[in-house]
């Protein structure tokens, strides 16, 4: 009895159920034509062809060695003497340099830009001469006709002519020279008044100055103007320099001065050689340095 009721009640929620809904039944598709098989085995073999291809090597994700960093070594076997000019320089940048640098700025600014203007055409006459030394005859043309250009139209120099018809400067010294005959930097040198410097830039300055005073243009370098002139290009180049002695209040201010100022030497040693890369200092390093 008790099964009968519950097949009636079983009976009676199905039909209550499905009164409310539509009832469909799904057949399955006709068989796939065969345009359609065609285009399945296409893309298969497309897709085994791909799988074929060779795959890139993937990047190699080796740890950067120590061997492989650039040394932080920097060739400086006259360190003591070194320091001790690095802090008569400091000194005397903040009682000469620099007061003298801050006066120079109450003079107009037409008036300083006429002489560095000048100081700028007269450093085109070494750059003429080490671009011919070097065989670049095309740079050398270009700094001749900045030179004449400025010295005439410009007034002896007073006004860059040749940089307003887009004749920009590029200068050249001695040690560009150097450089370019695969002369090394050599050693670390803190020169007195001039500050940072290699060996090889010290040779370049002063082949620099023995081309001017052998041209010797317009008698300039003779007798008592020659002190004045300096005197007037150093402190119009220290006004036109924003580097300030212990700015950083960093205890280690001379390496780094040292580390930026001989990598900046070696990057541009690098840009003129043939194979775009040049000797580091390290290798004059003393053993177990």
């Amino acid at each position: 009895m008790r099964v009968l009721l519950a097949a009636a009640l079983a009976s009676a929620v199905m039909a209550s159920g499905c009164a409310s809904r539509s009832f469909s039944m799904h057949n399955l598709p006709a068989e796939t034509p065969a345009a359609d098989n065609a285009l399945a085995i296409n893309r298969a073999a497309a897709a085994a062809a791909k799988a074929a291809e060779p795959k890139p090597e993937a990047a190699s994700t080796t740890p950067l060695r120590m061997a492989d960093a650039p040394s932080m070594y920097t060739y400086d076997p006259w360190e003591r003497l070194n320091r001790l000019t690095y802090r008569f320089n400091a000194r005397f940048d903040e009682a000469v340099f620099l007061p003298a640098a801050d006066a120079y700025r109450y003079i107009p600014l037409p008036v300083r830009m006429g002489v560095h203007n000048f100081f700028s055409n007269l450093s085109e006459v070494p750059t003429v001469v080490n671009d011919g030394l070097q065989l670049q005859i095309r740079s050398g043309v270009h700094s001749l006709g900045r030179f004449v250009l400025n010295s005439t139209l410009g007034i002896g120099g007073l006004f860059d002519i040749a940089t307003r018809i887009h004749l920009t400067k590029a200068p050249a010294g001695f040690s560009t020279t150097l450089s370019r005959w695969g002369v090394h930097p050599g050693p670390y040198v803190v020169l007195p008044l001039l500050g940072p410097s290699t060996l090889r830039e010290s040779v370049g300055l002063l082949g620099d100055y023995g081309i001017s005073y052998g041209i010797n243009l317009l008698n300039l370098y003779r007798g008592n103007k020659t002190y004045a002139l300096g005197v007037a290009n150093a402190i119009d180049t220290r006004s036109n320099t924003s580097f300030r002695y212990y700015a950083t209040a960093s205890p280690f201010e001379y390496e780094a001065v040292r580390f930026l100022y001989v990598r900046k030497t070696l990057i541009e040693d690098g840009a003129r050689r043939p194979n775009g890369r040049a000797k580091s200092l390290d290798t004059q390093a003393p053993a177990g340095r």
